[in-house]
């Protein structure tokens, strides 16, 4: 049975989220809230918990899978270089709901990338998600927490309604906002390819690169 850890995101009890950290540090799996839905995390440098993700998820392996970091400085060791328009949209929209795909670096699972060389990385808005890479000291996986293909989960309860004792444990931290996932864009391409819109919308990245172009003194 899945481990339940209630936890209020506006006063997280370092006691529980400890024991959340132990969980992921010893190469299980943990279920937990983001500014969009809920995430199953693992940590991404162990390659069995890796797997793991995509047994209980029953992903095909050649679909990618996302980080979350802590800080912006967790960046670059994941990502062979890091672009000033992507600065410039980090600097904007982190933390926040802004996935941008870089280049991976050797210490990045194949599993993760789907043999595409590319990883996604954000910075969450959520105070427990990012507590928990932080912990980690690493990136943390930031798949939905729901079957391939199936409904994202918005609460903890749906969450263990569709992955049952799957998890390790199931981070309870009241309903997220479930609307829309996060905006993805390519970082690898020029210009910058937005290949998803979701929370943050498609026009608000235009503007900020625009903005970033006009103050560009070069």
């Amino acid at each position: 049975m899945s481990l339940l850890l209630k936890i209020d995101p506006a006063r997280p009890d370092p006691g529980k989220m400890a024991e959340a950290v132990r969980i992921l540090k010893g190469g299980g799996v943990v279920a937990f809230p983001t500014e969009t839905f809920y995430g199953l995390g693992v940590d991404a440098r162990n390659e069995e918990a890796v797997e793991r993700i995509f047994r209980i998820k029953e992903r095909d392996f050649n679909k990618p899978v996302a980080l979350i970091v802590a800080e912006e400085r967790d960046v670059a060791p994941l990502a062979e270089e890091i672009p000033m328009t992507a600065k410039n949209l980090m600097q904007r929209f982190w933390p926040g709901p802004l996935t941008i795909l870089f280049r991976a670096t050797p210490a990045v699972s194949n599993r993760l990338t789907g043999g595409t060389g590319k990883i996604g990385i954000r910075i969450p808005g959520h105070p427990i998600a990012r507590l928990l890479a932080a912990g980690i000291t690493g990136p943390l996986t930031a798949t939905s927490a729901n079957l391939s293909g199936g409904t994202d989960c918005s609460t903890a309860d749906a969450v263990m309604q569709t992955l049952g004792d799957l998890p390790d444990a199931i981070i309870d931290g009241g309903p997220t906002p479930g609307e829309a996932g996060s905006t993805i864009l390519d970082a690898t391409t020029l210009p910058i390819r937005i290949l998803r819109e979701g929370a943050i919308a498609g026009s608000l990245i235009l503007n900020a690169l625009r903005s970033a172009e006009n103050s560009d003194p070069s």
